[in-house]
């Protein structure tokens, strides 16, 4: 079972706009068992258009194209979809009475380009938007499909879930699959391929695929199986497989699938009924932010405080003067203090801090650019790590705060 995605905007041609949905879109495709074959990023020309899907129409069982269905002139998905499917324009009266009355509901007046969003192509099968006001087109093509949807991210997954996968699961009989994803964090991926080689080398017998998936920090670890045998057989032999895996490279793990470091954070938090706060310096209270990103965060956040002077950070928090003195705002020490008096401070059960030279510039004779020191302070002990990144500001901010949420993750779990 293929697929071939096909993006329609010169913005995304020219980077003016990331092209999410195709990310989206892949992973989404293939968590049902539809391979993505692959992912075409093309202008809004007709022709260009015309061409990219008449020739994935006879390489691929589904064409998903995204784009170019707006009341605009320089939306033609549309008409180029009738001149493709040798079909014209029809008014669809349904979709012409929600989208009036869309407009109608938000007080804003329903021009007559608007109503261009209800035409649609004769031959196609509407898929009603529900959430936005350009549908979905399902076309067949001797027995291909072609679906047509807005490029509206959210507007795009409400259909892929709501109307094109429940069809193409009706109209193909798709390969069973299970995947099992494992987060980790702080190391690198050929590090931890180094660890696994003998384990990678015995996924074949149970006919498992292993990706490695990395990003500044992490890298994800997915299995994949693919068969006609029951689920609930392909799930056991993955699960086999994982906890061999969790015996090479467990103290690298953190979490599973779609998680975040803050999202089990704060369960893990919750689930031990403690609290926590931070002393952010070079990461400028992205803790707090990524922290708070997450519901059910207000249970277990206590304070943040974001220090990034030395008088502030004796000031506000309360380090002695002379600790800053002696090792310089760039130290272990000034780390540990930090986080020490902002558990003192808030009361709360633990305390994360930062200070570092964040980057691209700075850096001094003893610790140079992308060196940061993170901490966690508990009632029993500090526990400092010196981390040593590149000159990448926005990253080096970034994995700082994920290191210094691993180290509680981990000391949680002791």
């Amino acid at each position: 079972m293929k697929a071939i995605i096909i993006n329609i905007g010169d913005e995304l041609l020219i980077g003016q706009t990331i092209n999410t949905n195709a990310a989206w879109m892949g992973q989404y495709l293939n968590s049902f068992g539809i391979e993505v074959e692959s992912t075409r990023c093309i202008s809004d020309k007709g022709l260009v258009i015309f061409d990219e899907i008449d020739v994935a129409l006879y390489k691929a069982d589904v064409v998903v194209v995204t784009g170019g269905l707006g009341p605009t002139k320089d939306d033609i998905t549309k008409h180029t979809l009738c001149e493709l499917f040798q079909t014209e324009l029809v008014m669809h009266e349904p979709s012409y009475l929600r989208v009036k009355a869309f407009f109608e509901s938000r007080g804003l007046p329903f021009l007559k380009v608007n109503e261009q969003q209800a035409l649609v192509p004769a031959s196609c099968t509407v898929l009603e938007n529900m959430v936005g006001t350009a549908n979905g087109m399902w076309f067949e093509r001797n027995g291909h499909v072609c679906v047509s949807l807005p490029g509206v991210p959210f507007e795009m997954q409400y259909l892929m879930e709501h109307e094109v996968v429940p069809r193409i699961q009706q109209k193909f009989e798709l390969p069973k699959i299970v995947h099992r994803t494992i987060l980790t964090q702080g190391v690198g991926e050929s590090f931890i391929a180094d660890l696994l080689t003998e384990w990678e080398n015995s996924l074949a017998v149970e006919d498992i695929h292993l990706a490695y998936l990395p990003s500044p920090g992490m890298v994800k670890l997915r299995m994949s199986i693919y068969g006609g045998a029951d689920e609930s057989v392909l799930n056991e032999r993955i699960r086999r497989k994982e906890v061999e895996l969790l015996e090479i490279v467990g103290d690298f793990v953190f979490g599973y699938e779609k998680e975040t470091l803050q999202s089990v954070l704060v369960e893990r938090l919750r689930g031990e009924g403690k609290t926590v706060s931070f002393a952010e310096s070079c990461t400028g209270g992205m803790m707090a932010q990524k922290l708070t990103d997450v519901s059910g965060a207000s249970q277990v956040f206590q304070a943040g405080w974001v220090v990034y002077h030395a008088q502030s950070k004796s000031k506000e928090l309360g380090v002695d003067a002379e600790i800053i003195s002696k090792y310089g705002e760039i130290s272990g020490e000034v780390a540990t203090a930090m986080a020490d008096c902002a558990r003192l401070k808030s009361g709360s059960d633990f305390a994360l801090s930062s200070t570092g030279w964040a980057g691209p510039d700075g850096g001094d004779e003893i610790h140079g650019v992308g060196t940061i020191f993170v901490a966690l302070s508990t009632e029993k002990a500090t526990i400092v790590k010196k981390l040593k990144f590149g000159k990448n500001r926005m990253r080096n901010r970034e994995m700082a705060s994920d290191a210094a949420f691993m180290l509680l993750i981990k000391e949680i779990q002791k």
